[in-house]
């Protein structure tokens, strides 16, 4: 990435010093931009100091010095060189893309709210959200999500991000739906989030699978810079991923039987059916069927226990923590 080297200023040869002493001008962190470059490597740093290595499936490792992720963790897991992040952390003067600037949000964690805080800063502008790109679904969607209870279902869109989803689903992958929009993604929680690698029985054989589906719907989207920057991301944070992905291996989409491990009821087997949304191009309704009687009793077991979701550092309950997350 380019950057800009900071304007240090051109002597005056052309105009006699006369011994008129000149005021001096505002520090260079009182300017407009100066401010700005500071204001954007503390929100970068406070938002780095709240994320464990333990939240993006690192190893936790010695005890630190500091809070959170290192820089260069943060880096790895955005796909950017360290210098260039150490810089962007530091308020340089620097360039920085939307598409860069996302990948550094989504690593962040950062919500709609902070997303927009942080391309003002660095006076990049947002780009705009297709419509199947959005992390909420329309209400009539919502309804029938509800209505397929207790089996689980959730709105997913090609390049998995999940839209919506029911409560049986949320009760599954709790720490995938009410994590951060940014890091709302299957395949991000599949191979590089601890809990999502715990959750997949049999990883090995489930991950190939869903890698080559993945690179079967890939090709629709070949250009897209979006795309391949989340793939980058993606086999920069996990070494199973980039593997897989380098099989080239392909398949079609179509119905998949699926073993989860989940702590509250023992394992699971289910089988996802995929239906695509006629007035969503690239957005499928994914639906999990228990394949035996046991795994159907599990999931409506599932189903009715109280639904217990991390905010804030504290365990609530799942409608304690809509109206606390509601409240701001």
């Amino acid at each position: 990435m380019t950057t800009i080297e900071p304007d240090l200023g051109t002597p005056d040869l052309g105009t006699p010093d006369l011994g008129v002493q000149r005021p001096a001008g505002p520090p260079a962190h009182r300017t407009a931009g100066g401010e700005r470059r500071a204001e954007l490597a503390s929100f970068l740093r406070s938002r780095r100091e709240r994320i464990t290595p333990q939240d993006v499936g690192m190893p936790g490792g010695a005890r630190r010095r500091t809070p959170g992720l290192r820089r260069e963790e943060v880096a790895q897991l955005a796909g950017v060189g360290v210098t260039w992040y150490t810089w962007l952390e530091q308020g340089r003067p620097i360039n920085a893309s939307a598409q860069v600037l996302g990948a550094v949000a989504r690593t962040l964690r950062l919500d709609e709210a902070e997303c927009e805080h942080l391309y003002r800063l660095a006076e990049v502008t947002q780009p705009a959200v297709a419509v199947a790109e959005r992390d909420t679904a329309p209400s009539d969607l919502r309804a029938i999500l509800e209505g397929l209870e207790p089996m689980p279902a959730a709105l997913v869109n090609h390049r998995s991000d999940v839209l919506g989803w029911n409560q049986t689903y949320a009760a599954m992958f709790p720490d995938l739906v009410y994590g951060p929009p940014a890091l709302r993604n299957s395949f991000w929680f599949m191979f590089v989030t601890q809990r999502g690698r715990e959750t997949l029985v049999n990883l090995d054989e489930q991950a190939h699978r869903a890698v080559a589906v993945f690179r079967y719907r890939y090709t629709q989207h070949l250009g897209d810079p979006e795309w391949r920057e989340f793939v980058d991301r993606l086999s920069d944070a996990s070494p199973l991923f980039a593997r897989m992905w380098a099989t080239h291996d392909v398949a079609p989409p179509g119905p998949c039987d699926k073993r989860f491990r989940l702590p509250e009821v023992g394992e699971v087997a289910l089988r996802t059916t995929n239906l695509d949304v006629a007035d969503m191009p690239g957005v499928r309704l994914v639906v999990y069927n228990a394949v035996d009687e046991v795994s159907r009793e599990r999931i409506v077991r599932l189903h009715g226990r109280p639904r217990l979701v991390a905010v804030r550092g504290e365990d609530v309950t799942e409608s304690g923590a809509r109206a606390t997350l509601a409240a701001g």
